[in-house]
């Protein structure tokens, strides 16, 4: 019987979730290059990131700052882009602005001029998602709805940072399904925002969407998703 190796079940998961997505895409009658997937390699090591990158990867989100930042320095010889997926803590803008491509957390104007500021001392360009809070779950992070408005407006001011979308984290669901009226409601809320000014560029990117539904996310709109069970196996 053959052994497959870690890198052969890391290239096998990849090739599985590209095929979802490429169908999902075709179900949706959007193009192919529409959607970007992002491998969440949280608590994974460094092998896992290079065997996914050598599959054809090139895009990996983390979790936590300090542990992206070693994970950036182990594989600083290839080229990849870094997407902070979790909670940023105002204390940590500095460091993440400096390491990151993208952030997909930014849930209030201070946050985002903080991390402007260390985008432009330290000569980076990240690409900044708002976080926004559509169920109120207190467990989880985002802008509330009487902000949303008002974040925009300060991201007008950026120097260095764009903001450039949306995140979402629907509350979890078994079904995928139940995940489909918050992805759907993100996407009205885009319309919403740009119907009252908010300039289509920093409305382009939806991020939604994980291992168990992001084939729903697809369906309604997302530009970015976010998997790692589905590729890198359970934790």
């Amino acid at each position: 019987m053959a052994i497959t190796s870690r890198r052969d079940e890391i290239a096998a998961s990849l090739s599985a979730v590209r095929q979802r997505l490429a169908r999902a895409l075709e179900r949706a009658g959007r193009l192919p290059s529409s959607a970007r997937l992002v491998a969440i390699s949280k608590t994974r090591p460094a092998e896992d990131v290079r065997a996914a990158f050598d599959a054809g990867q090139a895009d990996f989100g983390e979790n936590r700052v300090q542990e992206a930042l070693e994970k950036i320095s182990a594989t600083s010889d290839i080229p990849i882009a870094w997407h902070l997926v979790g909670h940023l803590q105002t204390n940590k803008a500095r460091r993440a602005a400096g390491a990151f491509a993208w952030i997909h957390s930014i849930e209030s104007a201070d946050l985002l001029k903080r991390v402007d500021a260390a985008a432009e001392e330290a000569g980076r360009r990240p690409e900044l998602l708002v976080q926004v809070d559509l169920a109120g779950e207190p467990t989880k992070h985002g802008a509330p709805a009487e902000t949303w408005l008002s974040l925009f407006e300060a991201a007008s001011g950026c120097r260095a940072a764009r903001v450039s979308g949306l995140m979402l984290l629907p509350p979890f669901t078994p079904d995928p399904e139940g995940a489909r009226p918050y992805f759907r409601r993100l996407r009205a809320l885009r319309d919403e925002l740009a119907a009252k000014g908010v300039p289509a560029a920093m409305l382009r990117e939806l991020s939604m969407g994980m291992s168990h539904d992001f084939e729903v996310a697809v369906e309604e709109g997302a530009t970015l998703i976010r998997v790692g069970t589905a590729i890198f196996g359970e934790r």
